[in-house]
């Protein structure tokens, strides 16, 4: 029986290219992005390469509760995932004493709330089974403050604390639990700036730690992965 794979916001930048390391290993994938069009394109891209797999999208806001709940309601229909990727997220620049007014709500909404929902629908299956891989895509964001990071950088901190915490409960369950922390990733968060492409880190080096810290032995767990572009944060 195929394991599988959720991952939230697979459509793009690191969740795509997780989902990729993923498929290539034989998982069967569920994904959601608020682009119904780039799913489309997403699953037929891996049904096309991977013919013995099952691929399950759905066009879900995660910043809105109620279709977090659904989107969970149809997964756990079909599977409990071996590996949570909570990878949504938005990034809002603006310092906290003037960002405009909604920002640090959209922000919680989506990088937080959604990660603490969807993980919660899904640990009762993972403690009675007793296995199970949760990784929260934080941020460096999460690890240093910085000007203009406002919202973004709270909903990182907390997304950190909220990953150590899950790591403290379930570790006797046999669930481990990893937060990933990423500097500078050329995604589409950093469209239209003007700094070289090659002073930003791969996606893919993203999703390939990830991938390493999956295969470790049941003895191990890497509770976190720090990843910066060689010549540091931008």
């Amino acid at each position: 029986m195929s394991k599988s794979i959720l991952v939230t916001g697979g459509t793009k930048g690191i969740g795509r290219e997780i989902i990729l390391r993923f498929a290539e290993a034989g998982f069967d994938v569920y994904t959601c992005s608020r682009s119904k069009e780039d799913l489309t394109s997403l699953k037929e891209e891996l049904s096309n390469r991977f013919s013995r797999q099952k691929f399950w999208v759905k066009k879900a806001d995660l910043s809105n509760k109620a279709e977090v709940l659904e989107f969970l309601k149809e997964v756990k229909k079909l599977t409990i995932p071996d590996v949570l990727i909570n990878n949504t997220g938005i990034f809002l620049p603006g310092a906290i004493h003037n960002e405009p007014e909604g920002n640090f709500e959209l922000t919680m909404q989506t990088n937080l709330y959604s990660a603490y929902y969807l993980t919660r629908g899904f640990t009762q299956e993972m403690i009675a089974r007793k296995s199970g891989h949760i990784f929260s895509i934080g941020s460096i964001a999460g690890l240093t403050a910085y000007a203009n990071g406002g919202s973004y950088a709270i909903s990182k901190w907390a997304m950190l604390g909220f990953t150590k915490c899950l790591r403290q409960e379930l570790k006797e369950y046999n669930i481990k639990v990893t937060s990933v922390l990423p500097g500078a990733t050329f995604t589409a968060s950093w469209e239209g700036v003007d700094i070289p492409e090659e002073r930003f880190m791969k996606p893919k080096d993203v999703a390939d730690s990830v991938w390493a810290a999956y295969n470790l032995s049941p003895n191990s767990v890497v509770e976190e992965i720090i990843i910066r572009p060689q010549l540091g944060d931008l």
